[in-house]
């Protein structure tokens, strides 16, 4: 429980630091395609960090379930290869890095599915 609260709320705080450098340090730097590449990763990296936040709490309500574990894990690898993809996409132009974002997408369907499955067998 105490972790998932923990790593979701760095991913928020790395969220909103990231977020702020993309609006301020790299607006007129990277071409306009490239920061709307760089926001998509930072509004996805909040949104799972909300989602392991929950899963956080979840896990202090519930008694101990895989599901839920897993969610979160799988939520935290989302953030890093969908999320960081984009953010090294955005600041090296290395397009080969576009096919790890789906693999990261993959993660976090796969985990929004677990988290589904933990409410409808413990909620």
């Amino acid at each position: 429980m105490k972790l998932f609260i923990i790593i979701g709320a760095i991913n928020a705080f790395l969220s909103v630091a990231l977020g702020a450098f993309g609006a301020h340090g790299l607006e007129g730097r990277v071409e306009p395609k490239y920061l709307e590449i760089w926001k998509t990763g930072v509004t996805y990296q909040m949104f799972h960090a909300t989602g392991i936040l929950i899963i956080g709490v979840l896990l202090g309500k519930l008694p101990g379930t895989a599901l839920l574990s897993w969610s979160g894990w799988l939520m935290l690898i989302g953030i890093i290869l969908f999320s960081g993809s984009l953010y090294v996409l955005t600041l090296t132009k290395i397009s080969v890095l576009g096919a790890i974002t789906p693999l990261g997408g993959v993660s976090f369907l796969a985990a929004w599915v677990l988290l589904i499955m933990a409410a409808v067998k413990y909620l």
